[in-house]
């Protein structure tokens, strides 16, 4: 009964959302108010009842209800329990289950936290994200019913994918998600503003917490994903430009443009049409990253679905959003009133330039992402673009747009005076200048990637601690309370960038002063690696829940003194016989150590193993973790926890400073 509960809960929900979508939307054309208040009951209804379908899945997956044809498909009874909860997202059908709840998380936050707009306005956006809602409702009840009966039920299932066996994985999709769908909302303000025609200052300010809060979550999915594949896979790799990443960075991309863009819209009306468009572009790149994921065009580690119809049916949901919302672009976007003009050197011309760099860069990611899936659709052949492409055309289209970084924060809104800049930052480029050049001789060799990435962090890190320094020049009391007074907004994009500026320099380093070596290792044998002894003591036999491992023992020593014992597996499921590798790592703020394990050799107990040393690499994670705050601290910011007076709200908007 639970899975038909779970069923007949997702129809109620499409229905609900049938209502959300077409009745505020036609009573905001008509000033309707009757018609405009069902938006935000049914939204809030709709949400309780995909809650309630997204239930009933995880309780048949807790109670391994093998009747259930995703339960034994997806599920194992050695699993263990935290596995099998994670394991209701694990399966295609529940990992769009989850994009639905989190859809209908969003609209019931905007219905909640939208009352200080006017009616017509949030019927609009909140009616745009019903209608969103009804097609992957639809979707998930046409091509992917997660609830379908499978008859006699299995005596046991399948198992979850061992790779989806993590800590990183029970996290990684929720978060990933909370950023793609959060797009969904800044996509539903810009099509409000298109349809009401009022595509003033007002949108960009409404739109904006919003917009940061689903960039800083699309920004933990990413890392957390990134260090998964690094723990997991094996490879001790962090960012492999798979298409499926590629899938998930380019809205990331498109997002960190519209953040810069509607800053530019909110202080000084300008950009208007611009913004509007990456509001489309962010969301719709997010809609091309589930068609590529649940098509089957891909083949990937991360890559679900292999069924032709469900491709099909995103591809023309796709379609149908992205012409729609561009075909409402076209109409209205040259009725939009052109902002304030600037200099050529002004914080506005600043973060245009640093949005032209990054749409190229988005631009560079699409090509390398599509073209060998073009190809191969037109059967031209088979191509692969890896990481030379990437490293050859994205890396030098991102440096630019860093330097800018340091140099937009601390320009002025409408005319700057660029001697004045030179004068502020002409220590701190000079410092930034002697690190990149010193920095790397006291390493593994000078090289030219390393020496730009060292500038780029340097320069960053300078600009910031100049940007606070000009900000506590002003103001009285002590230094603590001048830090204090410091809005949120402001110390959100300088940790936002300093978390940049930190990420940059672990880039640099491990990209180019990583080491590693494949070895055959016998017990008691050992193996040098960057100043560090591994002496590997044997394999032992070991029993988990749903698999059999040997677990090796390497010591790990440096100069005769004892760093760390460390134990990878080479683990076999019970279920289908899978090999995983499963690595150790030895972390700290400077460096790993990863040992993974490959193949028994021979009946004597030698294996190969593979060991890395990889320096700053936590710099990532870190400078992610800064980005990630900075994000949420900019989307506190007490301006947009005011509700102001609508009457008010475009004059106080156009009056606001930098």
């Amino acid at each position: 009964m639970i899975p038909e509960l779970g069923h007949f809960a997702l129809i109620v929900a499409l229905l609900l959302a049938m209502t959300q979508a077409i009745l505020p939307l036609y009573g905001a054309q008509r000033g309707n108010l009757v018609l405009m208040a069902v938006a935000r009951p049914a939204a809030q209804g709709q949400f309780m009842f995909v809650a309630i379908a997204f239930g009933c899945l995880a309780w048949s997956f807790l109670s391994n209800d093998f009747s259930v044809l995703n339960v034994a498909k997806n599920s194992f009874s050695q699993l263990p329990e935290v596995y099998r909860l994670t394991a209701t997202w694990g399966s295609h059908e529940g990992s769009m289950l989850l994009w639905v709840l989190i859809l209908a998380f969003w609209s019931t936050a905007v219905s909640v936290f939208s009352r200080h707009l006017p009616e017509d306005m949030s019927a609009r956006v909140i009616g745009v994200m019903g209608l969103i809602s009804v097609g992957f409702l639809a979707f998930l009840l046409t091509t992917s019913n997660p609830f379908e009966r499978l008859l006699p039920a299995a005596m046991d299932g399948n198992d979850m994918n061992p790779l989806l066996q993590d800590w990183g994985m029970i996290i990684h999709p929720p978060m990933l998600y909370m950023g793609y769908v959060g797009f969904a909302v800044a996509f539903a303000f810009a099509i409000a503003a298109l349809l009401s025609g009022k595509m003033d200052v007002a949108w960009a300010r409404w739109s904006r917490p919003w917009t940061t809060v689903a960039w800083a979550f699309l920004t933990l999915g990413i890392v957390l994903g990134s260090w998964w594949a690094y723990r997991e896979l094996g490879w001790g790799g962090w960012w492999f430009w798979d298409p499926t990443e590629n899938a998930s960075f380019m809205p990331w991309i498109a997002g960190t443009a519209l953040i810069h863009s509607l800053a530019v819209t909110e202080k000084r009306g300008a950009f208007k049409a611009w913004t509007v468009l990456l509001a489309l572009v962010a969301f719709s790149l997010s809609l091309l990253g589930t068609f590529l994921v649940r098509s089957g065009v891909l083949s990937s580690v991360h890559a679900f679905a292999t069924d032709p119809a469900r491709g099909a049916f995103i591809l023309g949901f796709l379609a149908l959003v992205i012409g729609g919302s561009l075909a409402l672009y076209a109409w209205r976007a040259p009725k939009m009133i052109t902002g304030s003009s600037f200099t050529w050197f002004s914080r506005e011309s600043l973060l245009l330039a640093n949005n032209v760099i990054l749409i190229a860069a988005l631009g560079s990611v699409l090509l390398g992402t599509l073209y060998p899936l073009f190809m191969d659709a037109m059967g031209l052949g088979k191509i692969s673009v890896g990481p030379p492409y990437f490293n050859a055309v994205f890396v030098p289209l991102m440096a630019p747009a860093l330097f800018l970084m340091g140099v937009g924060p601390l320009a002025r809104w409408k005319e700057a005076s660029l001697p004045d800049a030179v004068a502020r930052l002409k220590w701190a480029l000079a410092v930034a200048v002697a690190t990149g050049i010193l920095l790397p001789l006291t390493l593994d060799g000078f090289k030219p990637w390393a020496s730009l990435g060292f500038f780029l962090a340097a320069w960053i890190t300078l600009a910031v601690l100049v940007a606070f320094m000009e900000r506590l020049k002003h103001g009285q009391g002590s230094l603590a309370h001048k830090l204090a007074g410091l809005p949120r907004g402001f110390w959100g994009m300088q940790l936002a960038h300093l978390g940049i500026a930190v990420g940059v320099a672990g880039i640099a380093v491990v990209a180019n002063y990583a080491s590693e070596r494949d070895v055959r290792m016998e017990v008691g044998s050992y193996a040098e690696l960057a100043g560090y002894t591994f002496t590997f003591q044997g394999t032992t036999d070991h029993v988990g829940p749903n698999y059999r491992a040997a677990r090796g023992t390497v010591e790990v020593t440096r100069n005769g003194k004892p760093v760390a014992t460390l134990h990878p597996e080479k683990r076999t499921y019970n279920a289908t016989g899978m090999g995983m590798t499963e690595a150790a790592v030895h972390p700290n703020l400077f460096r790993d150590i990863y040992v993974a394990m490959g193949e028994p050799i021979d009946m004597q107990g030698a294996w190969t193993v593979r060991l890395f040393h990889k320096p700053f690499i936590n710099w990532l994670w870190l400078g992610a973790f800064f980005m990630v705050l900075g994000g949420f601290m900019a989307a506190s910011d007490k301006r947009y926890r005011i509700a102001l007076k609508r009457s008010e709200l475009p004059k106080n908007v156009a009056a606001q400073g930098a």
